[in-house]
């Protein structure tokens, strides 16, 4: 017998960022997914913009899911990683809707996690999950910070796991984190958190 509504707010979306470590970070966490993922999945990863990335295509082979670098107003699919082109922001608005900008940098980095996840709490709410892997720096922790604020939930690769801990230990240390994983554990953690919609 069901006294309330059934309810509606399961999982919309992954965000994750990685820095330094990152490419390996994201292969093992990628590669953990099968092509029925029913979220999309926004990355963050930063890169060199002075050469062409091959990010794309080295994770693509890596994942059943399908990869791409994210265009500008591009709507996301479950099933797909975006991936933050070099050199340029990327914000997510409601119903998915992608936007690739080139403001300035944030704490030194264009690509910034935590401009990605600023814009995922405020178009998801409680229905983002926010992941820091490997990287150097502090990008990310204010992300994390406004996706709890608006109800999320916040993952971050354990740093004595990570290949450079920077910015997991940044995460960890806003005191916002719901789990605290070795990177090997994180996809069935989230694959249990978005697959509850589905029941």
């Amino acid at each position: 017998m069901q006294l309330s509504e059934p309810p509606t707010d399961g999982f919309e979306v992954v965000a994750v960022a990685s820095s330094a470590g990152g490419i390996n970070g994201l292969a093992t966490l990628l590669g953990a997914f099968d092509a029925g993922l029913p979220v999309p999945v926004l990355v963050v990863q930063h890169l060199d913009p002075r050469h062409r990335t091959v990010i794309a295509e080295v994770l693509d082979r890596r994942t059943e899911l399908d990869v791409k670098l994210a265009e500008d107003h591009e709507r996301t699919r479950p099933g797909t990683v975006y991936i933050a082109p070099p050199d340029r922001h990327l914000l997510v608005g409601p119903g998915g809707l992608l936007t690739l900008t080139d403001s300035e940098l944030v704490h030194f980095v264009r690509p910034s996690a935590d401009l990605l996840f600023e814009s995922v709490a405020g178009a998801y709410g409680s229905r983002a999950i926010a992941c820091v892997l490997t990287g150097t720096g502090r990008d990310g922790a204010m992300g994390v910070d406004a996706v709890k604020s608006r109800g999320g939930t916040v993952i971050a690769q354990d740093p004595a796991t990570a290949e450079f801990r920077g910015m997991p230990e940044a995460a960890v240390g806003t005191g916002t984190v719901d789990f605290v994983l070795p990177l090997e554990e994180i996809a069935a953690v989230i694959r249990g958190l978005v697959e509850t919609k589905r029941q």
